[in-house]
């Protein structure tokens, strides 16, 4: 089973003034569950791609507790810059 939770394209409005000079890469994220896998333990999964580069992305095949640490470190960082971290 595969099955897609969220995906953000990329907006060059979101990335900082002057991003082209600082070399950034511009990156989509797509967010995902699957358990086609020997184990048939599902796993969330997070892809990172560069934009025009369909396919050559990173994959990370996430078991819940990875998940929920990257979802603390996430939150975390949001509240070291003043933001709600949210739910």
């Amino acid at each position: 089973m595969r099955r897609s939770i969220d995906d953000y394209p990329f907006d060059e409005a979101d990335m900082p003034p002057g991003w082209k000079e600082d070399e950034l890469i511009p990156i989509s994220w797509a967010v995902a569950i699957c358990d086609d896998y020997e184990d048939v333990i599902p796993r969330i999964v997070l892809t990172v791609e560069e934009v025009g580069s369909p396919g050559e992305g990173l994959v990370a095949d996430m078991s819940p507790d990875i998940a929920r640490r990257l979802r603390a470190a996430i939150a975390d960082g949001l509240k070291e810059i003043g933001e709600d971290p949210g739910k």
